[in-house]
C-alpha cells in the first residue's frame, strides 16, 4: 500500500478519457456529500447544539459549490501533490476567491443570501459576510484532505474494479446527484414545481435563513 502511495505521488497516472469523466463524476458526488455533512455539523453547532439544518437546496444530501470546488482544485493543485504546502496555499487563495465571488453574485445578481458569517460563530476576519479566515482555512485543509486522500482512493478504485462496473457506478450515482440538482434549481422554477425547500418545510424540516 506505501508503495501505491508512492506511486501516486511520484508518477502522474495516466487513465483514458472515459475513465477519467468516471473519476471526477465520482469527485463531484463525494465531495457534494462532503460538503453537505461539514455544513450539516456546523449549523448544529452554530445554533446552540439544539437543531440540525438541512443545507443545500435538494433532495439529496449535497451542494453543489463544494463540487465545483473539489474540481477546480484537483486540476489547479494535483501537479503540486509533492508540496503539500503550495497546496494548502493555492487552495486557501483559490477557495477563498471562489467564495467570495459565489456569495456576492448570489446576492447582487440571485438577490438570495444563502450564507452570511456576520451571524456565525469564529467568524474572525470576515469580509463582507462572504468569507473568513475560519472558512478559507476549513477549505484550504479539505484540499490536503482531497490531493492526499480522496484522489488517491479514487484512483486506486479505478484501477482495480472493472472498468465497466466502475464507469456504471460513477456516472449513475453523479446522473441522479444532477437530476436532483437540476430539477430543484432549474426545472422546479421553470414549470412552477414543489422543491426541495418546499416539501422539507412542510415536513418540519429546519432550514438556515438570512436577512
Amino acid at each position: 500500500m506505501e508503495e501505491k502511495y508512492l506511486e501516486y505521488l511520484n508518477k502522474d497516472k495516466k487513465f483514458d478519457n472515459i475513465t477519467m469523466l468516471g473519476i471526477l463524476s465520482l469527485l463531484v458526488v463525494i465531495s457534494g456529500c462532503f460538503g453537505f455533512l461539514y455544513e450539516y455539523l456546523f449549523y448544529f453547532f452554530n445554533g446552540g447544539m439544539k437543531t440540525f439544518y438541512w443545507r443545500g437546496g435538494n433532495f439529496l444530501p449535497w451542494i453543489n459549490i463544494y463540487a465545483t470546488g473539489s474540481i477546480m482544485l484537483y486540476y489547479l493543485t494535483y501537479k503540486y501533490r509533492k508540496k503539500p504546502l503550495k497546496v494548502f496555499l493555492i487552495s486557501l487563495l483559490t477557495t477563498g476567491i471562489l467564495e467570495y465571488i459565489s456569495g456576492w453574485g448570489m446576492l447582487h445578481i440571485a438577490h438570495k443570501r444563502c450564507w452570511d458569517y456576520n451571524n456565525e460563530i469564529l467568524n474572525f476576519g470576515n469580509i463582507n459576510g462572504f468569507i473568513c479566515l475560519r472558512s478559507v482555512l476549513f477549505f484550504a485543509i479539505s484540499a490536503i484532505l482531497l490531493i492526499y486522500i480522496i484522489i488517491p482512493f479514487i484512483y486506486h478504485l479505478a484501477s482495480i474494479i472493472n472498468k465497466k462496473i466502475f464507469l456504471t457506478i460513477s456516472f449513475t450515482l453523479c446522473s441522479i446527484i444532477l437530476l436532483d440538482e437540476f430539477y430543484n434549481l432549474l426545472f422546479a422554477r421553470i414549470f412552477n414545481l414543489p422543491r426541495a425547500y418546499d416539501i422539507y418545510s412542510k415536513q418540519g424540516i429546519k432550514y438556515v435563513k438570512f436577512k
